[in-house]
């Protein structure tokens, strides 16, 4: 009868842990706006060889935030974090256009993988803090290089961000709430 009991409980009240992958290309920023949003300051650190799994709740929304190394020989690997992941967030460094054909071409790879096919994708064009004299290129203008509006099949949202001071992260946030709540 306690066992009964306890196991109804822990269904009733506990919380299941959304599967979030922060993907994008090395020096993106994925691992500054994963300790943003979970520390609530900027961490050093080092490029991720790897992963880095932080475990977050935030309105209601128990969230399995991990961070993957976006270097080139990193990213075959990626696949491997695929199975069960309810949400994307594709972290874009705004002030690097020379790599978007590259951000585009792994977008691609990410939104025709069928373990993907249900996952939410939030675009988080990062860096928007730089000044445009530096090359930072608006949300729509990386929208527009990397085809978002073409993705008909999938729910998506692309957010200026910045990691160092956290603007607009918690706009992000509130989308995937938003979107999962209504799920």
């Amino acid at each position: 009868m306690g066992l009964t009991f306890s196991s109804l409980w822990s269904r009733l009240f506990s919380k299941r842990e959304t599967k979030v992958l922060i993907l994008g290309l090395d020096n993106a920023g994925k691992s500054t706006i994963l300790y943003r949003i979970t520390m609530g300051s900027v961490v050093a650190s080092a490029p991720t060889v790897g992963s880095n799994h932080e475990i977050y709740d935030y309105k209601g929304v128990k969230f399995g935030l991990i961070d993957i190394g976006g270097q080139t020989s990193l990213r075959s690997s990626w696949s491997q974090y695929f199975q069960g992941t309810e949400a994307i967030i594709l972290v874009i460094d705004s002030s690097d256009s020379a790599r978007l054909g590259m951000v585009k071409s792994e977008l691609m790879k990410l939104v025709s993988d069928e373990q993907l096919k249900t996952s939410l994708l939030l675009v988080l064009a990062n860096k928007q803090d730089l000044p445009i004299s530096q090359g930072r290129l608006s949300p729509a203008q990386v929208s527009e290089a990397l085809g978002l509006t073409d993705l008909r099949e999938r729910e998506w949202q692309i957010m200026g961000c910045s990691a160092l001071t956290g603007l607009g992260l918690f706009e992000g946030m509130d989308w995937l709430v938003g979107k999962l709540e209504s799920r």
